[in-house]
């Protein structure tokens, strides 16, 4: 089992950037936000304990902007 992975994490700054997902209330987030995917960071999977959202359908625009960030 991995004890840690990459996550995306949230902001209110919103920089409409193709590094950016936007996320709000469609996805049960409070306010409107970005994933930056240009902060990326690893965390141990113990520290999470609450889920704040869901991707659902949208997994496919996370991808793309982790291939804006890896310009490829």
């Amino acid at each position: 089992m991995l004890r840690a992975i990459v996550v995306a994490p949230l902001t209110r700054t919103i920089r409409d950037i193709p590094t950016e997902l936007r996320l709000g209330p469609d996805e049960g987030l409070a306010v409107d936000c970005v994933a930056s995917f240009d902060n990326l960071q690893r965390v141990r999977r113990s520290a999470l304990t609450h889920k704040a959202g869901d991707l659902g359908p949208r997994r496919q625009e996370a991808c793309a902007a982790l291939l804006a960030l890896a310009d490829c």
